[in-house]
Parts: structure tokens; sequence; C-alpha cells
């Protein structure tokens, strides 16, 4: 190798040392820079700090913060938009609902009333109903616990507020006018065998009202009970008619709504059974117990337990059977509330009178005006019978809110009958 050649080399070698050389000082430079620029960030970011009483961690809380407001905000807005979307939807499709299922429930209805007609073929018939003084008007009267109104030609008009007194009257009546044998002990014999005839009359229209509802296989004591419903009104609305409405309804909106249509039909069908039981308390506490003795599924109880919304809503069945009574009646024309409150003041008046020692039984009549007393003449004389007049008169005068003055009439009745001795 030449001497111009080597020293080639040895200064370029000299100048790569001598860039490198530079280099490292640079970078030396830069990280100084960088630590004297970090020292000033954390100075900066310190008297942020102090300025604004907020350490780093909580500005970056509070930033975050901010974002998802706005971002709420945003989302409010749009949940609102399509809430407002979906109630008008709804206000609609509930509308539909509810026409569609009065539809599939409207039914013919007849107002009920206290007074039940039958026509009578002539006068010379009536004249025989009537008896020798009346005998036989007094003692079809006494048996069936109904007023007699013969006043009008061609008819006899029978009232009574209980219905199934009037529909047991009216049968015994159509079958005295076909006898040729009418006497008070044969009037009596006829009412007993039709008020034992109407147990099974109420039977069948147990199991009639059932099967139009689409629901089979009850104990038949339930049917029996249902077969009331018949004789019953429910503020001047027949409670047949009222449930075989209301529990179409129910059907009719549970199956749009998916909600189980097997316990809507038979909350439906049995919300009221109460106000044909026996019992102290309230139509919905009756009903509720009632069912319970045939260990009926929870949710059909429940049903006839909220109605009333006498409890909260347990499920979405029961807001169905509510929202389904509530419909049929308060339909336009359904209800009358004079009748119910009329029937329910004249049966207080007869339990009154029944709770006093000696009397059998106690009918009230003319609109609550006249209570007829039938007193056990082997516990009470004639003297304890008048007694027991006025201290009824008191009792009802004052318990009660009766037009006018209440007439007690007391009836002490001694009968011998051959072979039989009977008092």
């Amino acid at each position: 190798m030449s001497d111009s050649h080597q020293q080639d080399l040895l200064a370029l070698e000299k100048k790569l040392l001598e860039r490198q050389e530079k280099l490292e000082a640079k970078q030396e430079q830069l990280d100084s820079d960088k630590e004297a620029l970090d020292e000033k960030r954390q100075k900066y970011i310190s008297k942020l700090e102090d300025v604004s009483g907020l350490t780093r961690e909580e500005a970056k809380k509070m930033l975050i913060e901010e974002t998802e407001k706005d971002a709420s905000s945003m989302i409010a807005k749009i949940i609102k938009e399509k809430e407002e979307e979906a109630k008008a939807t709804a206000d609609q499709k509930a509308r539909e609902i509810l026409v569609d299922s009065m539809r599939h429930g409207a039914l013919d209805y007849i107002a009920e009333y206290t007074v039940t007609v039958v026509r009578v073929p002539d006068e010379e018939m009536k004249g025989r109903i009537i008896g020798k003084e009346g005998r036989n008007i007094r003692a079809f009267e006494q048996a069936t616990g109904v007023d007699v109104d013969l006043d009008e030609e061609g008819i006899i008009r029978l009232s009574s507020f209980d219905s199934v007194r009037r529909e047991v009257a009216r049968q015994s009546l159509e079958k005295l006018l076909k006898d040729t044998r009418i006497q008070p002990f044969r009037i009596e014999e006829i009412v007993e065998q039709t008020r034992k005839e109407l147990e099974k009359i109420m039977l069948d229209e147990g199991q009639k009202l059932a099967a139009e509802v689409g629901v089979y296989n009850l104990p038949s004591e339930i049917y029996q009970t249902l077969g009331r419903f018949k004789f019953r009104t429910s503020f001047g609305q027949n409670l047949v008619v009222h449930t075989l409405e209301e529990t179409k309804i129910g059907i009719q909106i549970a199956s749009e709504i998916g909600a189980d249509v097997n316990v809507v039909r038979l909350g439906c069908l049995f919300h009221d059974i109460g106000k044909v039981v026996e019992g102290e308390g309230s139509h919905v506490k009756l009903g509720v117990e009632y069912l319970n003795r045939f260990n009926l599924p929870e949710t059909v109880v429940n049903c006839v337990a909220e109605h009333h919304e006498d409890k909260p809503f347990s499920s979405v069945e029961s807001v169905i059977v509510h929202i389904a009574d509530a419909i049929s009646g308060a339909r336009p024309g359904a209800r009358f509330e004079d009748i119910e409150n009329y029937a329910k003041r004249l049966k207080e008046m007869e339990e009154i009178a029944k709770r006093y020692e000696g009397v059998e039984d106690a009918y009230a009549f003319e609109a609550g005006r006249e209570l007829r007393v039938i007193i056990n003449p082997g516990k009470l004389d004639d003297s304890q019978t008048i007694i027991l007049s006025k201290k009824i008169q008191e009792e009802v005068s004052r318990a009660l809110a009766v037009p006018g003055e209440v007439k007690v009439t007391a009836i002490r009745e001694f009968r011998s009958v051959y072979p039989e001795h009977t008092i």
C-alpha cells in the first residue's frame, strides 16, 4: 500500500472519530435537555395542581366525568325520543286491544230490577190464587217471602230484593196456576218442592256458565255456587252477564299481550264468587277463603284477592282481571248503584230480626217500610211477641236509614194437623 493511500485512510478514520464524539456529545445534550424538560413539566403540573386545588388523578376523573356527562345527554335525548315514539305506538296498540276485547265480550244486556211478572189466564184464576178472605195469598207470601201485587188486571207482580225468592215464587205460582188444589198446605208443599228443584237448576246454570267461558271439570259444589250468579245482581247488573262479559274481555286481552290465558280465565270467572257465599266480610275476602278450600292455584286466587286492588298486584294476570272487571262494570248503563244499596238495606233488616230469640224467619217488604217476622209459637207467647215486635222496630229504625216509618208484623201461628201434630 502506498504512503498516500495510508494517509487518506488515517484522515478518514480521524473524521469518523470526530463525528462520533460530536454525536455522543449531542446525545448527552439531548438527555440533559429531556431531564430539564421533565423537571419543568413536573413543576408546571405542581403549579397547576396548586392553583386548581386538584391532584392529577382528580383532574383526570373530572375530565372523564365531563365527557360521560356530554355522552349521557346525547344518550338520554335518544332514549327520550324512542320512549315518545314507543308511547305513541303503545297507546294506539292498547286502544286496539281494548276495543277488540270489548267487541268479543259484548253481550245482550237486560237490567235487573226487583219485580217479576206472572200472567194469569183470567180473573177467576186470580180469585182462586187469592183464596177465601185472602188466605191463599197470605200463605203464599209467608212461604215465599215475596210481596204480591194483584191490582193490575191479567198479571200478578212478585216483588222482592232477593232474586232467588222471586224465582222460587214465580215457579211456584206457575205450578199453582195449573193445579186445581189451591190451599195453604198445598202452597207450602209446592214452594218447598220448588226450592229443592232450584238447587238442581243452580247446578245446571253453574255448569253452563263455566262451559261458556271454556272451564270444565270443576267440583260440583263450585258449579252449584256459580249457578247462584243467575239470581244475583251487582249494582243492578246480573252477575252471570257481568261474569261472561268480563271473562271474554279478559281472555282477549291476555291472548293479545301473551299473558297466561287460563289463569285470567279462572280469575275472571271466580272474581265475584264471594258475593254468593255466606259469611262475614267483603266479597273479596269471602271469595278467597272459599276458593282456598278447593286448593286452586295461587295465581288464580291472587287474581280474586287483587281485583279491587285490596292488595298490590302480584302478576300481569291480576292486572288484566282488574281491567276487565272495570271495563264491564263501568260500561254506560251496566249498573245501578241504588238497586244494590236497596237490596243490602233490606237484607240487613231481615238479619236484625233473625238475631232475636224465637224468630224463625223474617221478610222485608215495601222497600223496607214493612218487616214480617215469623215467630216460633213454642218459644214465645202472645205478650212476648208484641214486645219483640216493638224491640225489632226500634232497632231497625235506629240502625238503618229507612224511608218513612217501619211497620213490623209478627206472625205467631199455632197449627195442628192430624195424624201428625206440628207446632
